[in-house]
C-alpha cells in the first residue's frame, strides 16, 4: 500500500463530461446495430445500413478503453483496498445486470421471435444477435451467467455460452476480469507514474499472450471473445490515456499504446473488418482530444456534441440501455410480429420506432430507480479514505 500516494494534484482529473457523452452514442450505436438486423431493408439501403451499424463490437472496445481510464482512478480512490473497490463495483454493476437477466430468461422461455418473423432463416446474421429458445443445459447457463463466468469457459464446455442469455453481458464478465486483475496487481505495482506503465504493459502484454493462444489452439479449447487477454489491449490505451491526463506518460506514451492496440485489433480480423478492428483506438484518441482540448478547431465540433445535454443523458442511462436494448427488442419481436401477421413491411413500420423508444424508456426507468438508488446506497456505505481526493466523477462503465 506505501506505493499510492495522493498527494500531488496531478492524480486528480475531474468530471469527464464529454467522454460520458461518448458513452451515450456508444450505447446507441450498439442498439442500432442490434436492431437493423431484423428489418428487411430494401437490398441496396441494407447493404448501406450494414456497412455504417455493424460494428458493435468497435464500440464495446471503446466502452473498455473508457472502462481503463475510470477504473484505474476509481482504484487510486479507495486507497488501494481491493474489497472497498470491488464492492462499490459491484454495487454499480450488478443489481441492474441481474433485473435484466431475468428478463431476458423470462423472455426466452416465453416465446421465439424467430416465429412471428418467416423471412429471418436459420443461418442467417439476425441468429447471431438472438437466442430463439432456452439453452440447455439452462441451469448451468443461469448459474455461469450470474457469476459472469461466460469468459473463463473454453468453447468445448458450453457452446455459445457468451451469448446464450444475454447477449450484451458478455462484456461485464470481461469487465468484471479487468476489475480483479487491477485489485490484485495495483495494489503490488502502485498507482503512481510507473505504476500505471506497467499496468499498460501488462495489459498489452496480456493481449499478445492471448493472441497467440487462440492461434496455437484447437476451437473447442480456445476461449469466448469475452476472455480478457482478447480485449486487454483496449484497456490498456484506457489506462495510457490516465497516464496523460496526469502529465506522467506524456504524447509518446499514449501513442505508442495507441499504435500497438491498432496492431492487435487488425489482427482480428482481414480486409474491411481489419480496418474496423484497427479504428477504435484512433477514434479514442479524437475522444480523448476533445475532452483535453475542446477548443482547438479539429475537434471542436466532435466537443460540442458529446456535451450537448441530451447526449449526457443518454450517456447517463448508457449502462442500461446497452444490457436491455436486446430483450426489449426480442419482447417487442413477438408481439408485433404476431400483430403484423408475417408483413415484413408493416413488422418493419411498427417494430423498429417502438424497439428504440422501448428500449430508451426501459433504460431510463432502471437508471433512476434501481442504479440510481444502488449508486447512491454504495456511496453512502463505501466510502474512500478521507485523505484521497476524489479522482474521475463518471458514470462508469457501460459494459460493455
Amino acid at each position: 500500500m506505501a506505493r499510492f500516494h495522493f498527494d500531488s494534484p496531478r492524480q486528480t482529473i475531474g468530471r469527464l463530461t464529454r467522454l460520458d457523452g461518448l458513452r451515450g452514442v456508444l450505447a446507441v450505436y450498439v442498439m442500432l446495430g442490434h436492431t437493423a438486423p431484423f428489418i428487411p431493408w430494401p437490398p441496396t439501403v441494407g447493404r448501406v445500413i450494414e456497412a455504417l451499424v455493424s460494428h458493435g463490437l468497435a464500440a464495446v472496445n471503446l466502452f473498455f478503453a473508457l472502462s481503463g481510464l475510470v477504473i484505474v482512478q476509481s482504484m487510486a480512490r479507495f486507497g488501494g483496498r481491493a474489497r472497498a473497490f470491488l464492492m462499490a463495483r459491484g454495487w454499480r454493476l450488478l443489481p441492474v445486470y441481474f433485473v435484466v437477466l431475468v428478463l431476458a430468461t423470462v423472455g426466452l422461455a416465453w416465446r421465439s421471435p424467430f416465429d412471428v418473423m418467416p423471412w429471418v432463416h436459420a443461418g442467417n446474421v439476425e441468429y447471431q444477435f438472438w437466442e430463439g429458445a432456452l439453452p440447455h443445459p439452462v441451469f448451468a447457463h443461469i448459474v455461469l451467467h450470474l457469476a459472469l463466468l461466460q469468459g473463463l469457459m473454453p468453447h468445448g464446455v458450453l457452446q455459445g455460452l457468451e451469448f446464450s442469455l444475454l447477449g450484451p453481458a458478455w462484456s461485464l464478465s470481461t469487465e468484471w476480469q479487468f476489475y480483479v486483475v487491477i485489485a490484485l496487481v495495483m495494489p503490488l505495482v502502485g498507482s503512481d507514474d510507473r505504476g500505471l506503465r506497467r499496468l499498460v504493459w501488462l495489459c498489452l502484454a496480456m493481449a499478445v499472450a492471448g493472441r497467440g493462444y487462440a492461434a496455437m489452439m484447437p476451437l473447442d479449447w480456445r476461449f469466448h471473445r469475452a476472455f480478457l487477454p482478447n480485449e486487454a489491449a483496449y484497456f490498456a490505451i484506457g489506462i495510457a490515456a490516465a497516464r496523460l491526463w496526469r502529465g506522467g506518460a506524456g504524447l509518446l506514451g499514449f501513442g505508442a499504446a495507441l499504435v500497438v492496440a491498432s496492431g492487435i485489433g487488425a489482427s482480428h480480423g482481414s480486409g474491411f473488418s481489419m480496418i474496423a478492428k484497427a479504428l477504435p483506438p484512433l477514434v479514442w484518441a479524437v475522444a480523448v482530444a476533445a475532452q483535453r482540448r475542446p477548443d482547438h478547431w479539429l475537434v471542436r465540433p466532435i466537443a460540442r456534441a458529446l456535451d450537448h445535454p441530451a447526449v449526457l443523458w443518454l450517456g447517463a442511462i448508457s449502462y442500461p440501455l446497452y444490457l436491455v436494448n436486446e430483450p426489449v427488442g426480442r419482447a417487442l419481436a413477438v408481439v408485433v410480429g404476431g400483430a403484423a401477421g408475417g408483413n415484413p413491411v408493416w413488422f418493419s413500420l411498427m417494430w423498429g420506432p417502438l424497439t428504440l423508444a422501448g428500449s430508451i424508456g426501459v433504460a431510463a426507468a432502471l437508471h433512476y430507480t434501481i442504479e440510481r438508488w444502488c449508486l447512491d446506497w454504495a456511496k453512502a456505505r463505501i466510502t474512500p479514505p478521507a485523505a484521497v481526493t476524489p479522482a474521475v466523477q463518471s458514470p462508469g462503465p457501460a459494459a460493455v
